[in-house]
């Protein structure tokens, strides 16, 4: 089979107001016609760098490509001018963006978008070309194709949107699709469909994809083959089977090792790759993994390795050959390779039935009124009757699609929202009856870690005003107190106290969660908040912060409620987890028994949806059919029956009373699974 990308030698440079910096380094690589190719590698490593650079968008960015050649089916790439550019771009390759909004005008409807590029490249009749995208569209799973036609980008949900992005890219049939993480911002159920309907697609069209993505599973469902990149280097390229087989190198055995699953041990504290990928400006000398490789030698520091033929598979390595024989090379040590935050406090509490209830809240409602003409209203219900109650020293999982209601529910809990009905008791006080000063004071006891770090911090302060600052208001500290307490936490978090001075900017994004955390546990709270904490970051820097997490739980007894919809790392985390559907609480149960024995169809589809790290367990992956429907008018009876194959006519008439299926398992269903 021919290749249709042929790319050798590759470097690739950005101009800066201080030099040129060199975002990757001598990458050469192929995909033949047909083929999925799958790039993984942490934020930093080059690898949408690399997908801008095969589309030379890089030329808009003040990039430039100062060595190596591009070939596309035959085409010098490198040496095409911006018109002959234009009439490639759609035509012959496309591209999948990771971030769909920011790929459309939202000025003008998706339908005349998808059109204008039919038309560019296809065809000059507008009737032929708005029948050839309603197809389209059609084609892509989203339901009323003529009515979206005719919708803003605003108007559409992000799996929708994601859809429409991939009907784009499909219109002139290319013959290469990238895809820039294209499911990383999604729910599991909508990535399961997105990665359903490229292999569909790839096998309609004979497409060949480069797939860019940091989540091992997508790689393992995916990919005919992988390539590791680190540091703007390729380091190991190998097919799927021979990667998960056998990493030939530490970083990709790093990646591999981090990755957590539905079976891993919960009791074991996840694997994580010490340090963070160098700054552009700060490359390593020798091989630039060596800073963070456990078999690294002298030779390693000071000589760059070339990417070598070793056993069937590119590595590079100077000791891939010798470490893939020997023994200890198939085991990876689970331990936390990054800084261990040190003790603030000894807190032992058992976490079992017996703790008592740190947060109760009873038939919490959330509706946002939304006005229809004179004298009618609707309301949006983001949260719709939902109780439960958090143990003291637990974490509480909560888990469920985009448009569910946690984060609603989760700011309501805080008292960010006030609610429209219903309570919310900490410590056994109603927070909605407490006065401002009166709720000034418990806030100290209940805190918030953001799922966007940088967008919760203000850019103009430095480190220490960030983290002092609820010192500032709720404690009497002396300027030398407040200076001791903040380098505290910046330890206990594990971090370097001399960093006191620096600006968001100056972190990566593992990092500036980790000051986030620190700035939750400034007071010493009994009860954090987690909202999407994780979901934003690399699989290894994941790791460290989930640790951490579970470190600072047991030091000094910390409460969480984590609203995740990466269902692995909240399996890992909680100890009980409930399940959200459209603004309300469908399932409740023990981490392990909801995993096991999920009883509402639901939470069953959910967990179906998880891509299995592991290509020999390669499986269909499940996703549940249509869209989640409107809070503003939500399905009558059970709000899941339109999605739902076990539904019945019952189901559609009868909103379900919750059902005790085993102890401490709850669920609302009328036939539970």
């Amino acid at each position: 089979m021919k290749d249709l990308l042929d790319i050798q030698n590759l470097t690739v440079q950005f101009a800066t107001k201080n030099g040129s910096l060199t975002a990757i380094s001598d990458v050469s690589l192929h995909i033949k016609v047909g083929e999925t190719v799958c790039i993984v590698g942490e934020s930093g490593s080059g690898k949408t760098i690399l997908s801008k650079s095969i589309m030379r968008l890089i030329d808009y960015e003040n990039g430039v490509i100062t060595q190596g050649e591009m070939l596309l089916d035959g085409i010098d790439l490198i040496s095409l001018s911006s018109k002959q550019l234009r009439s490639l771009r759609g035509k012959k390759m496309a591209m999948v963006f990771q971030e769909p909004m920011s790929a459309f005008d939202p000025v003008f409807t998706i339908g005349s978008q998808i059109v204008d590029v039919i038309i560019h490249h296809r065809m000059s009749d507008r009737r032929a070309a708005w029948k050839r995208a309603v197809y389209l569209l059609e084609r892509v799973g989203i339901s009323e194709p003529e009515e979206r036609m005719k919708q803003y980008p605003n108007e559409l949900s992000g799996g929708m949107l994601q859809r429409a992005m991939i009907a784009m890219a499909l219109a002139c049939e290319p013959e290469l699709l990238i895809a820039d993480e294209p499911t990383t911002a999604l729910d599991m159920t909508v990535q399961a469909q997105i990665l359903q309907l490229l292999q569909e697609l790839k096998e309609e069209f004979n497409m060949s994809i480069l797939l860019i993505t940091h989540d091992i599973g997508i790689a393992a469902e995916m990919a005919d083959r992988i390539i590791v990149m680190y540091a703007g280097q390729i380091v190991e390229q190998a097919s799927v089977q021979q990667l998960f087989d056998q990493p030939h190198h530490p970083y990709s055995k790093g990646l591999l090792g981090s990755i957590t699953t539905l079976e891993s041990d919960r009791n074991l504290r996840l694997y994580s790759i010490r340090g963070a990928v160098p700054n552009l400006s700060d490359w390593p000398t020798g091989c630039r993994f060596h800073p963070r490789c456990a078999y690294a030698s002298e030779k390693c520091r000071s000589d760059s390795p070339p990417l070598m033929d070793i056993n069937g598979r590119q590595a590079a390595c100077w000791h891939s050959a010798e470490l893939a024989r020997s023994r200890e090379w198939g085991t990876v040590e689970v331990t936390d390779l990054a800084a261990v935050p040190k003790p603030v406090a000894e807190f032992d509490a058992a976490r079992n039935e017996e703790n008592s209830t740190l947060m109760e809240i009873k038939g919490l409602s959330k509706w946002y009124p939304l006005k229809k003409g004179l004298g009618h209203s609707t309301f949006i219900r983001a949260v719709d009757d939902v109780s439960f109650h958090i143990r003291e020293g637990e974490t509480f999982g909560l888990v469920g699609e985009s448009g569910s209601g946690k984060s609603t529910l989760g700011r309501t809990i805080l008292q960010l929202e006030r609610a429209t009905a219903g309570e919310v008791r900490f410590q056994g006080r109603d927070l909605a009856r407490l006065d401002e000063p009166g709720l000034q004071k418990v806030r100290k006891n209940m805190q918030m870690i953001f799922q966007d770090a940088y967008g919760s911090m203000n850019p103009r302060w430095k480190v220490s005003e960030i983290i002092g600052e609820p010192l500032w208001v709720h404690e009497a500290l002396t300027a030398k107190e407040k200076r001791e307490r903040v380098e505290e936490l910046l330890e206990i978090v594990g971090m370097d106290r001399t960093w006191y001075d620096r600006y968001p900017h100056e972190f990566s994004g593992g990092q500036r969660q980790r000051i986030g955390i620190a700035r939750a546990i400034a007071l010493n709270p009994s009860f954090v908040l987690a909202d999407e904490a994780v979901s934003a970051l690399d699989v290894s820097v994941q790791a460290q912060i989930v640790n951490l997490l579970q470190d600072l739980q047991k030091n000094i007894g910390l409460t969480y409620l984590f609203i995740g919809h990466g269902l692995h790392i909240v399996r890992h985390i909680s100890d009980r987890i409930g399940v959200m559907y459209l603004g309300k609480l469908v399932e409740i149960a023990d981490s392990e028994e909801l995993f096991r024995h999920p009883a509402h169809h639901y939470t069953k589809a959910l967990i179906a949806s998880i891509p299995w790290p592991d290509p020999a367990r390669k499986k269909v992956l499940s996703s549940i059919k249509g869209e989640i429907p409107s809070s503003a008018n939500p399905p009558s009876g059970c709000r899941f029956h339109t999605r739902c194959p076990a539904a019945t006519a019952r189901c559609k008439e009868e909103p379900p009373e919750w059902t005790e299926v085993g102890k401490g398992h709850y669920t609302a269903c009328h036939y539970p699974a």
